[in-house]
């Protein structure tokens, strides 16, 4: 739904609690899908610019350290004009908000459809313009199905070290906080946004290994959107502490 409401006090008080006595950090939290900061129709924009302002500030109220959004969708423009579509909204949606605490990270995309971010340099470029507008705090969260889909082979070792080497120079390690670990039904190259349980598909066990064991990705927090059916979210979860420890 376009619209939700804000968090009771109670339950905000209840999850700081929870969250410090189970040291549960950083807490990420995403955007709702129906938003498309880049489109170009009227209802879509007003809808989408309203929607991620109610976002901002329940991460805000909560606590929560990030906020990860899907750049939208270019439809009927160029890319191009679909990043300078998706900064002039998001410079609309912060004005007069408060942001205290919160960082934005844009998620890296599949490129299925006309998706914007299926490029590092797309998103380096939204960055760049939106911190020219705004002292929004902004990074990246990297999806490794979408980054296999986009056609970054992080399944070999040699693609996952020229690929990190690209981040950090691209858009800085430093600024890439929060991973979306999660498998991929699509072949490299494919732009197929379809994710799969951890080492059941493209991506697989070897090349999770790889990644929760790169050196230089340790330190980032990883988080699952993984399918779910009975007991899945558990096995993932120890399937990637057990091959982060191999």
């Amino acid at each position: 739904m376009w619209h939700a409401s804000l968090p009771r006090a109670a339950d905000v008080t209840a999850l700081r609690r929870l969250r410090t006595a189970h040291d549960l950090a950083p807490l990420v939290i995403h955007g709702n899908y129906l938003i498309n900061l880049a489109s170009l129709d009227p209802q879509i924009r007003s809808k989408s610019i309203l929607a991620f302002r109610g976002e901002l500030e329940r991460a805000r109220l909560i606590g929560a350290e990030y906020l990860v959004i899907h750049p939208g969708s270019y439809k009927d423009q160029s890319v191009e004009q679909g990043i300078y579509s998706f900064i002039a909204a998001l410079l609309e949606s912060l004005a007069g908000c408060e942001t205290d605490g919160v960082t934005l990270l844009l998620e890296n995309t599949a490129g299925e459809g006309k998706a914007l971010g299926s490029r590092f340099e797309e998103l380096a470029r939204m960055r760049e313009l939106a911190t020219a507008g705004t002292s929004l705090a902004i990074g990246y969260c990297i999806d490794t199905c979408h980054a296999l889909a986009a056609g970054y082979d992080i399944a070999q070792a040699e693609g996952l070290a020229l690929t990190v080497e690209y981040l950090d120079h691209l858009l800085g390690l430093d600024n890439i906080p929060v991973i979306h670990a999660n498998d991929s039904q699509g072949a490299l190259g494919s732009h197929l946004d379809r994710h799969a349980n951890i080492g059941f598909g493209e991506i697989g066990e070897a090349g999770f290994a790889r990644i929760m064991q790169h050196p230089r990705l340790r330190d980032k927090a990883f988080i699952l959107e993984t399918p779910q059916d009975d007991g899945a979210d558990r096995r993932d979860i120890a399937m990637l502490k057990q091959l982060g420890a191999a």
